[in-house]
C-alpha cells in the first residue's frame, strides 16, 4: 500500500514534469493550470491503473494448480469510471496442489480455497466438496475423518448445480 502510494505520487510528479518541460519547450505559451491540472491527471491515472490492474497481478503471483473460480465486479458512484468498465475487487481460486480423494467416496474432493480481496489479507481454508450430492463442508476444527472417507461433525452447505467453485473443485 506504501509502494502504491509512493508510485502514485511520482506518477503525478512525472507527469507534472512533462507539462512543465513542454510549457519551457513552448516558451511558456500554456495556461498556468496545465502543470498541477498534469499532476493530478497522472495521479488519478496511476490510481485506477493500480485498481484495474489488482486481479492480473494477483492472479500472477498464483503457483501453477491455482485456478480462478470467480470474482466479482463492482460498481460505485465514486468511481464513475466503474460503470463502464467494471472493477474486480475479490476473488475465489481452488487450489488442486492440495486435491484428495478417499477411495470409499469417490464423489467427494478435498482441497483448498483462497479468498483474496484488494486491501484484503488472503485466507486460504479446507474444504469437501460432494460433487454428486452438490454441497460443501468447510473443515473447521470439530470436523474429522471416519474410516470409509465420512466426515463426523460436518456442516453441509447445499450449493446450486451451476456454482462456479463447486465446478471447478469437482473438476467440471
Amino acid at each position: 500500500m506504501l509502494l502504491e502510494f509512493i508510485a502514485i505520487i511520482a506518477a503525478g510528479f512525472g507527469l507534472a514534469g512533462i507539462a512543465l518541460s513542454i510549457n519551457f519547450a513552448l516558451r511558456r505559451r500554456l495556461p498556468q493550470w496545465i502543470v498541477p491540472a498534469a499532476a493530478g491527471a497522472g495521479m488519478l491515472l496511476m490510481a485506477i491503473w493500480f485498481e484495474y490492474s489488482w486481479l492480473d497481478r494477483t492472479t500472477g503471483t498464483f503457483p501453477d494448480g491455482v485456478e480462478i473460480a470467480s470474482s466479482n465486479e463492482v460498481r460505485s458512484w465514486y468511481r464513475p469510471w466503474t460503470y463502464v468498465v467494471p472493477l474486480s475487487t475479490r476473488l475465489i481460486a481452488v487450489d488442486h496442489r492440495f486435491d484428495r480423494r478417499h477411495a470409499d467416496m469417490p464423489g467427494q474432493v478435498l482441497t483448498r480455497i483462497i479468498l483474496a480481496g484488494r486491501w484484503e489479507p488472503t485466507r486460504q481454508y479446507g474444504a469437501v466438496f460432494d460433487c454428486s450430492a452438490q454441497r460443501r463442508a468447510d473443515l473447521l476444527d470439530q470436523v474429522e475423518l471416519e474410516h470409509g472417507g465420512q466426515l463426523k461433525n460436518a456442516n453441509w452447505v447445499q450449493l446450486p448445480a451451476d456454482d462456479p467453485v463447486l465446478r471447478k473443485a469437482c473438476g467440471d
